[in-house]
């Protein structure tokens, strides 16, 4: 029981004035920019991402999960008064959680979102300290084919889990990789694609790219439309569920929270996976499969609370092996490897008052988003009902004003512009970037373990395959590609992602 004594350290270091203010203020910034549709947790991010620069590690680290929790709770506020998913964990939630609004049960399908939420984060929280401790005692003895052989599942797992054809998730895989190799051979160094521009010598910036390619090229995509907004008329009220929907919705909680933790830890997007699954199980489970799709409190509290038990489970491949299981984690190790922080089991050992602070504060900000957002959610509803036109530009400058912060240079503008174009001709050719994000971070780690793999065994390539390990990490990413390659799973994947 070690990681209980470990637990309390880790919530002294939270619990103090300025790490609760940068949590809260991560919480209601995150909230504030996640509601509005379509931006979600990675845009928000990349957004907000500058703020954290001045900042020591642990506090930075604990106000961007701030963030994160804080979109994740945005996106379903939209996805129930809006019908527009904030995020693709979102989807679902609308189908009766817009239902239950339109059926005058707005304020009870938001506290059920925010309870089940709070609830799968709290048992996510409990896993990621009890779990973490061992799973990085077995990273330790990986070797260098180990860990190749782990980044390369972790990106054909994105492949097979990205929303679209498969085509265009290994094309955005294969851009990001390319990208990441921008810069100064660590090895060698000799510059590489960089066409004799020294600003490209350390390599391409993260917080440019991420915040052109999602942020940028967000605004572009949807500054010229007009969204059509049916907001829910009337005011919020009652908000907290009755006894009919509260014993109604427990058990969906319990069991949507078992779901999200286990395919939350899945690479490529286990809880956009986790919520369209509960939602599954419980119509079959329902006795009255009927009233889903017509406002059924299951149908919120399922998916929410798998989707944050997935949110909450991915920190664990995150922190322990350095693997970002979606495009959300990608950021967090950017912001990890921004303030020297190399992710990996080397951080619990390393920054112990990091680790085990954040994974407090974790636990802290699922609470300040219960208490905070329900008595808001007037506010959220008046910020909703703003025109993206007079949105976007104030959003446009903050980012500028991050952009230029960065080293007060106008490079990373300029070189964020560019992705911001690049952004947007990805969204209308309906390639999603994330896959893109987490080759730009995989593929630079996958470069340097192969090297020393080839080093230790005198250029001998077979040793990927002789090292047990390593062999069946291969394996059961080739039984992955070959089995989404089948005609059947292929038609159900594009069926699961057709709403995304």
């Amino acid at each position: 029981m070690e990681w209980l004594g470990n637990l309390a350290g880790g919530f002294e270091t939270a619990v103090t004035l300025h790490n609760i203010l940068l949590c809260f203020t991560g919480v209601l910034l995150g909230t504030a920019i996640g509601v509005l549709p379509g931006v979600g947790p990675l845009v928000t991010i990349a957004i907000l991402l500058p703020l954290t620069y001045s900042l020591e590690p642990t506090s930075a680290l604990i106000m961007l999960a701030g963030i994160y929790y804080g979109a994740q709770y945005g996106g379903s506020t939209t996805a129930i008064l809006v019908n527009l998913p904030g995020e693709s964990g979102s989807v679902v939630t609308c189908i009766d959680g817009n239902a239950m609004a339109r059926n005058g049960r707005a304020g009870s399908a938001l506290a059920i979102a925010a309870l089940g939420s709070f609830f799968a984060g709290t048992v996510g929280t409990l896993m990621i300290a009890g779990f973490s401790p061992y799973l990085s005692k077995i990273a330790l003895s990986f070797g260098p084919t180990d860990y190749f052989s782990l980044m390369v599942l972790g990106l054909i797992a994105a492949i097979v889990l990205a929303s679209g054809g498969l085509l265009k998730a290994f094309g955005m895989i294969l851009t990001g990789v390319l990208l990441g190799c921008v810069g100064t051979d660590l090895t060698t160094g000799t510059a590489r694609y960089t066409f004799g521009s020294f600003q490209l010598i350390d390599g391409l910036d993260f917080t440019a790219l991420a915040m052109g390619l999602f942020a940028f090229g967000d605004i572009v995509a949807n500054a010229g439309k007009t969204h059509d907004r049916k907001m829910v008329k009337g005011k919020v009220r009652d908000l907290w569920p009755n006894k009919e929907e509260f014993k109604e919705a427990w058990p969906a909680v319990l069991r949507g929270t078992a779901l999200g933790s286990v395919l939350g830890l899945l690479p490529g997007g286990g809880a956009t996976l986790s919520s369209f699954a509960s939602y599954s199980i419980e119509k079959k489970l329902s006795k009255t499969p009927e009233r889903f799709g017509k406002g059924a409190p299951a149908g919120v509290a399922a998916p929410e609370s798998a989707n944050n038990a997935g949110a909450q489970s991915a920190f664990i491949p995150m922190l322990t092996l350095g693997l970002p299981s979606n495009g959300v984690m990608a950021m967090m190790i950017g912001a990890m490897m921004i303030h020297n922080i190399v992710p990996g089991p080397e951080v619990m050992t390393r920054n112990a008052d990091l680790f085990w602070g954040l994974v407090a504060s974790m636990w802290i900000g699922n609470l300040l988003l219960v208490i905070i957002n329900l008595p808001l959610i007037g506010i959220w509803v008046r910020l909703l009902r703003l025109p993206y036109s007079y949105l976007f530009p104030s959003i446009l400058v903050f980012s500028m004003v991050g952009l230029y912060s960065i080293d007060n240079s106008t490079a990373p503008i300029i070189m964020a512009a560019g992705f911001g174009l690049l952004g947007y001709l990805f969204n209308r050719l309906g390639c999603e970037p994330a896959p893109l994000l987490l080759g730009f971070i995989l593929g630079p780690m996958m470069e340097v373990y192969m090297r020393r793999a080839l080093l230790l065994s005198k250029g001998d390539a077979t040793v990927f395959f002789t090292h047990p390990l390593s062999l069946a990490l291969l394996t059961t990413a080739m039984v992955l590609l070959i089995s989404v390659l089948s005609p059947v799973i292929r038609r159900k994947r594009e069926e699961v992602f057709v709403e995304d």
